[in-house]
């Protein structure tokens, strides 16, 4: 089996392909739009690729043209020699990843599917919105603050109060009506992008049974599905719960054990759902089992805590739910979908 290593680039992408005894047969650039083209007239080898923008794109075209394909960690590839003693570059990059290939079978991430990544962009396009909008209802809060205002704390209605209070004295600055039309645009955006994500929730073949679990609304289910991708290769919840950055982390040595905070591994942003779902259903549903428990954990380590296990509990139910093709039930666990569903 050849070796082809692409160290990948905006335009052109650095080629170094050997034989299965790690002689160099070709060294080249090619224009990184067209590398499907080069590896359509490649006999079958394993590709070789750094994660980055680009490097999902090209695994699955080395998969299409029925390559195997290795998308190696970032962070893992300065272990592997790649830019040592100094000495960096794409052509040296190449050679490196080649190199290593020869030798060992390197690891790979885990190649999301086509609509995991488009969900993906999808609620990062989502995310970037909320987060402008913040930033600019902070720097409002900020004038307000100057000016002895205080309002009460709400990204829907914070416009109309801003408007509403601080201009009963005096009209508003030109410079604070630009941040307040702009927010405005922003929450309409914001709007629109739920309600798109609401539809797709609804016709998607798992995000409903997701959403019968307190808490959990169309967003958060959209990000899991995303972050998972396959519930098959996750051995068991406790699996999915460390990959989302949920379990405890250790810091031993020697005769010393130490257990910290969560580890914070993983996607953030589903993370971040994850514990606003349990903050939504600990306020909102009562005397739940799952509320329940929680509370009983909130008497022993304080409310934060027991939050973010709550959390954790969400993401081994949505797990196990996606896993066994269930819904939920709050008496009896999970109840089985009917055949017809």
């Amino acid at each position: 089996m050849e070796h082809v290593a692409i160290d990948l680039g905006g335009r052109e992408s650095q080629v170094c392909v050997r034989d299965a005894d790690g002689q160099i047969l070709e060294e080249k650039r090619w224009p990184t739009r067209q590398l499907g083209a080069y590896l359509a007239g490649r006999p079958l080898s394993r590709v070789v690729v750094e994660t980055c923008a680009e490097g999902f794109y090209v695994a699955d075209l080395a998969g299409k043209h029925g390559h195997e394909r290795r998308v190696v960690p970032a962070t893992m590839v300065r272990a592997l020699g790649v830019g040592e003693r100094g000495l960096k570059s794409d052509k040296r990059d190449a050679r490196k990843l080649s190199e290593v290939s020869c030798r060992i079978d390197l690891p790979s991430v885990h190649v999301p599917s086509a609509e995991s990544r488009q969900l993906k962009t999808r609620l990062g396009m989502r995310n970037a919105l909320l987060g402008a909008r913040t930033m600019l209802i902070n720097t409002v809060r900020g004038w307000l603050r100057a000016e002895a205002i205080a309002i009460p704390k709400s990204a829907e209605a914070f416009v109309r109060r801003v408007r509403e209070v601080a201009s009963a004295t005096a009209p508003l600055p030109s410079y604070v009506e630009r941040q307040l039309e702009t927010i405005d645009a922003l929450s309409q955006q914001i709007a629109e992008s739920d309600k798109e994500l609401a539809q797709l929730a609804k016709k998607h073949s798992v995000c409903p049974r997701l959403m019968s679990v307190p808490g959990i609304g169309p967003v958060t289910a959209a990000h899991f599905v995303a972050a998972l991708d396959d519930p098959t290769r996750f051995k068991s919840a406790h699996d999915a719960e460390a990959y989302l950055g949920l379990t405890p982390g250790q810091d031993s040595s020697s005769g010393r054990e130490r257990t910290t905070g969560i580890t914070k591994a993983g996607p953030s942003s589903l993370r971040c759902c994850l514990v606003q779902a349990a903050w939504a259903a600990h306020r909102a549903r009562g005397h739940h089992p799952m509320v329940d428990w929680a509370l009983e954990v909130q008497k022993r380590r304080g409310k934060r805590i027991a939050i973010v296990a709550f959390a954790r509990k969400l993401a081994g139910i949505l797990f196990a739910i996606w896993r066994d093709g269930t819904l939920y039930n709050p008496l009896d666990g999970a109840q089985r979908v009917p055949q017809s569903a």
